[in-house]
């Protein structure tokens, strides 16, 4: 077959292919148009999933006349002062979005500059333009897209339902909206109910209210402000506490230079941050900003610009890394039940009382029928028999108090030990609440940052053991176990071959004091198995701590004596991180005394 060259209404379609993949790519495009054009206000309405219609509406800058018509040709732009595709400072620059979406839809552009003295408008249908014509619109722009990929049968196919699709609009909208919180956003058409972003204050409170308007209020309440600044790059914005945590990462975004990107830094970066606070199954919620000169970064990797490169990406992942640490280490006490009220919402009654009067007599304490010498009588409900109603046996703990507290314990944050419950459970008060704190999830914390600490300062400290201790196991879990002995003899942990089937034990970390062996080394190997070689060895090392930590904390079921409450207590608030052991669980839930009057109908 011969070489031939391309009509230019196919190349036109060809090349909206890379530009415009569904309805949401078209409305990205337009919408960073209006961004770019200093709009205030953009609203967005779609129709049959954008499928049917798209129009986007702003009070930008708007187009003059000659503007309008070189707009819909390929390549033309007003976003690039000169050739230099290093210094990318708008949204769109590569020219392509109107005659792309032109190319495979019926598009329609109104449009007036302030030195215009009316407004112009334009059509392209299938790629092919219509002559300028006048129009009434009294500032900025209208975009209408309609029956999208009409000239494209095939693209159709591949589009998904109509929600479907609305959602996917959504979410560009919603990113955004994230990425310029000085701009008003309404969103609205037949698939949903018209919402609104109102336009917020400039700064860090500006754009955490944009970002609880969009996350939701659980995020706001539990957002850490986070930044960090090194050699001209600056990466700030909001993380969530890691009492808010969803199961998967689509809850992580970041906007490079205000552009909402997607990129796989952010995911490593964000989980080498978190390691310490969540389960591995968990994800948390960020929103992190990143702005640096723009030759230090590529935006022109992805034809839709969704992606982008650094020229140093180490120094990048090390800023979010370390943002992120420094924000939740001064935010380390905050715990899942303090941030969402879900304790206090486990506490409230069952069932709502019925209106009216109650009868007494209707209460299962109410005796069936007359008692010798209490008949007719009001009391008779409180005889003998009626009293196995009350009976609700032995306490499961010793709850009796201890003496009275002193004042100086009560203004401490997580107050004085009153009692042990369940022998699992510290119960303290604090001056205006209560404390509950899970003891073996506490001491956990308090082992495994001590272990950091002391591998950190000269090396875990070790025990010998006067007899080897000898532990059991399979072949394959013996050899992945000696080829990490070295990584274990960083933690004390010392051990060597017994046959082809058996580990012999000769030294532990003093820390764990007397530990189960066999348990533990079980755990570190089943910990091994999901180890790649591309996660770095502090990762792993920190992997070992935490199972050390586990079995060397304070277990449930172990009677604390009062004096031993109060250690524990205090050594959690001189402990960094204490809100949550390092599996991500809570170590404490507090309530404040307004909160419990509340649910006693006092306030």
């Amino acid at each position: 077959m011969p070489v031939r060259q391309l009509p230019e209404q196919i190349v036109n379609r060809i090349a909206a292919g890379e530009v415009v993949e569904r309805p949401a790519s078209v409305v990205k495009e337009l919408v960073e148009n209006a961004i770019d054009a200093g709009a205030s206000r953009i609203d967005i309405f779609t129709d049959g999933g954008g499928r049917r219609r798209i129009g986007i509406t702003d009070d930008g800058s708007g187009m003059t006349h000659g503007d309008l018509a070189l707009s819909v040709d390929r390549h033309a732009t007003s976003k690039l002062d000169d050739e230099d595709l290093l210094r990318i400072r708008t949204l769109g620059f590569r020219g392509e979005a109107l005659p792309s979406i032109g190319a495979v839809s019926r598009l329609g552009i109104t449009t007036r500059h302030l030195s215009e003295p009316h407004a112009w408008s334009l059509a392209v249908e299938g790629g092919v333009k219509s002559a300028i014509m006048p129009a009434a619109l009294s500032q900025g722009t209208r975009v209408e897209v309609s029956d999208l990929f009409y000239a494209t049968p095939a693209r159709l196919k591949f589009l998904k339902t109509d929600r479907t699709e609305a959602e996917a609009i959504r979410e560009v909208v919603r990113r955004l909206a994230m990425a310029r919180p000085d701009i008003a956003f309404t969103l609205a058409g037949e698939e949903r109910a018209p919402v609104t972003w109102a336009a917020a204050l400039p700064g860090a409170a500006g754009r955490l209210t944009r970002l609880g308007d969009i996350l939701g209020a659980d995020f706001r309440s539990s957002a850490i402000e986070v930044r960090s600044e090194r050699d001209g790059v600056v990466v700030e914005g909001f993380a969530a506490a890691p009492s808010l945590t969803r199961a998967n990462a689509l809850g992580q975004y970041l906007f490079v230079n205000g552009r909402p990107v997607r990129d796989k830094l952010i995911l490593g970066a964000v989980r080498a941050a978190y390691s310490d606070y969540l389960p591995r199954d968990r994800h948390p919620v960020v929103a992190l900003f990143v702005t640096l000169d723009t030759q230090e970064v590529d935006a022109n990797v992805h034809p839709a610009k969704t992606e982008v490169r650094f020229r140093n990406a180490g120094l990048v992942r090390a800023l979010i890394v370390h943002a992120l640490k420094e924000g939740l280490a001064r935010e380390g006490r905050r715990t899942a039940a303090n941030s969402d009220g879900a304790a206090l919402a486990s506490f409230r009654p069952s069932f709502e009382p019925r209106p009216g009067n109650w009868d007494w007599r209707r209460s299962p304490a109410y005796p069936s029928g007359p008692m010798p010498g209490f008949e007719g009588s009001a009391a008779t409900a409180f005889a003998e028999p009626g009293q196995a109603a009350f009976d609700v046996g032995t306490p499961t703990a010793d709850v009796r108090f201890q003496e009275a507290p002193s004042a100086d314990l009560l203004d401490r944050p997580l107050g004085a030990a009153r009692t042990q419950i369940h022998e699992t459970y510290i119960v303290s008060q604090t001056r205006d609440g209560l404390v509950v704190v899970d003891q073996h999830a506490a001491h956990e914390r308090i082992v495994y940052e001590k272990l950091k600490a002391s591998l950190a300062r000269n090396g875990v400290q070790r025990q010998i053991l006067l007899i080897p201790e000898i532990v059991e196991l399979d072949e394959a879990t013996v050899e992945q176990l000696l080829d990490r002995a070295v990584e274990l003899a960083t933690f004390g942990l010392a051990i060597d071959s017994f046959g082809p089937g058996a580990v012999a034990v000769r030294e532990t970390p003093s820390l764990l004091g007397k530990a189960n062996a066999g348990s533990l080394l079980r755990d570190l190997a089943e910990h091994m198995a999901e180890w790649d070689e591309a996660l770095p060895l502090e990762r792993r090392l920190m992997h070992v701590a935490a199972t050390m930590a586990c079995h060397g904390s304070v277990r449930a079921g172990r009677i604390l004596k009062p004096e031993e409450m109060n250690a524990l207590l205090r050594e959690m608030e001189d402990t960094p991180n204490s809100g949550q052991c390092n599996h991500g669980r809570p170590t404490y839930v507090e309530l404040k005394l307004s909160d419990i009057e509340k649910l006693f109908g006092r306030r």
